[in-house]
């Protein structure tokens, strides 16, 4: 299966009065699924949507790891891109079993009416990795976890 984005928590983003995440403002986790969830990117928006994320073993805490040196950016170079970006994430002395990919979600709920986390990006690792009491590092592309280029 491909990365990609959850179209539905964008297109809540471009619609709602009040939007549901707040790329400047929020906490955002990534956590780690095995290939058993087949996620639906029309329709999938919320954590809970997610049915086959690792157990809370093996040095890993369910929900994931939080993400540190969140940046949105934008190009000034009249390239009309837009970049998502973090720091690395890890899992040290770690024992995990057929990860497949990663979820980036926000884990602040900023609408009121919102019941669980909006998920974000959507990392396919094409195959599953274990570690056995060893590090499971997430090495992020150069170019962020995604990038938006908005000029055609």
């Amino acid at each position: 299966m491909a990365s990609s984005l959850f179209a539905k928590t964008f297109k809540t983003l471009m619609t709602a009065s009040g939007t549901t995440v707040d790329f400047d403002g929020d906490t955002f986790k990534c956590a780690l699924v095995t290939s058993t969830w087949s996620p639906q990117f029309d329709t999938d928006s919320k954590f809970s949507d997610i049915d086959s994320e690792l157990p809370a073993t093996g040095n890993y805490t369910a929900g994931g790891e939080t993400l540190t040196s969140v940046a949105l950016t934008q190009t000034s170079d009249g390239s009309a891109t837009i970049t998502f970006d973090a720091a690395d994430v890890s899992w040290t002395s770690s024992t995990l079993s057929n990860v497949a990919a990663a979820v980036v979600y926000s884990s602040t709920v900023n609408d009121a009416s919102a019941t669980n986390d909006s998920l974000i990006a959507y990392i396919d690792f094409g195959g599953n990795f274990s570690t056995t009491s060893g590090t499971f590092q997430i090495q992020w592309n150069a170019s962020g976890i995604f990038t938006l280029d908005l000029k055609p």
